[in-house]
Protein backbone atom coordinates (compact mmCIF):
# COMPACT_ATOMS: atom_id res chain seq x y z
CA UNK A 1 0.00 0.00 0.00
CA UNK A 2 3.25 2.24 0.92
CA UNK A 3 4.67 1.83 -2.82
CA UNK A 4 1.04 3.16 -3.95
CA UNK A 5 1.69 6.64 -2.34
CA UNK A 6 4.99 7.27 -4.78
CA UNK A 7 3.54 5.18 -7.70
CA UNK A 8 0.41 7.15 -8.12
CA UNK A 9 1.95 10.77 -8.25
CA UNK A 10 4.95 9.56 -10.46
CA UNK A 11 2.26 8.60 -13.05
CA UNK A 12 0.51 11.71 -12.72
CA UNK A 13 3.99 13.52 -13.01
CA UNK A 14 5.16 11.55 -16.46
CA UNK A 15 1.20 12.10 -17.88
CA UNK A 16 1.80 15.51 -17.46
CA UNK A 17 5.04 15.55 -18.64
CA UNK A 18 3.99 13.47 -22.25
CA UNK A 19 1.44 15.78 -22.24
CA UNK A 20 3.42 19.04 -22.35
CA UNK A 21 5.43 17.12 -24.70
CA UNK A 22 2.69 15.66 -27.10
CA UNK A 23 1.47 19.62 -26.88
CA UNK A 24 4.98 20.97 -28.06
CA UNK A 25 5.18 18.95 -30.89
CA UNK A 26 1.97 19.74 -32.35
CA UNK A 27 2.22 23.42 -31.83
CA UNK A 28 5.82 23.26 -33.43
CA UNK A 29 4.38 21.42 -36.94
CA UNK A 30 6.00 18.26 -36.34
CA UNK A 31 2.38 16.49 -37.57
CA UNK A 32 2.29 18.88 -40.27
CA UNK A 33 2.61 16.45 -43.32
CA UNK A 34 3.07 13.10 -43.09
CA UNK A 35 2.57 11.68 -46.26
CA UNK A 36 5.24 14.48 -48.34
CA UNK A 37 8.59 13.16 -47.61
CA UNK A 38 7.56 9.74 -48.49
CA UNK A 39 6.41 10.51 -51.81
CA UNK A 40 9.18 13.21 -52.55
CA UNK A 41 11.21 9.92 -52.10
CA UNK A 42 9.66 8.22 -55.45
CA UNK A 43 9.60 11.74 -57.23
CA UNK A 44 11.50 10.62 -60.36
CA UNK A 45 13.56 14.30 -61.01
CA UNK A 46 14.97 13.14 -64.68
CA UNK A 47 12.69 14.52 -66.44
CA UNK A 48 13.02 17.74 -65.49
CA UNK A 49 15.02 20.06 -68.13
CA UNK A 50 18.44 21.06 -66.64
CA UNK A 51 18.81 24.40 -64.64
CA UNK A 52 20.33 27.25 -67.03
CA UNK A 53 23.30 27.56 -65.69
CA UNK A 54 24.64 24.40 -66.72
CA UNK A 55 23.48 24.57 -70.49
CA UNK A 56 26.29 24.76 -73.02
CA UNK A 57 26.69 28.66 -73.97
CA UNK A 58 24.95 28.95 -77.70
CA UNK A 59 26.73 29.24 -80.89
CA UNK A 60 26.26 32.94 -82.73
CA UNK A 61 24.80 32.73 -85.56
CA UNK A 62 26.27 34.16 -88.91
Amino acid sequence: MESLYLLVPMSIVLVFFIGVLFWWSTRSGQFDDLEGPAHRILMDDDNLPPPPDSQPPSKPEA
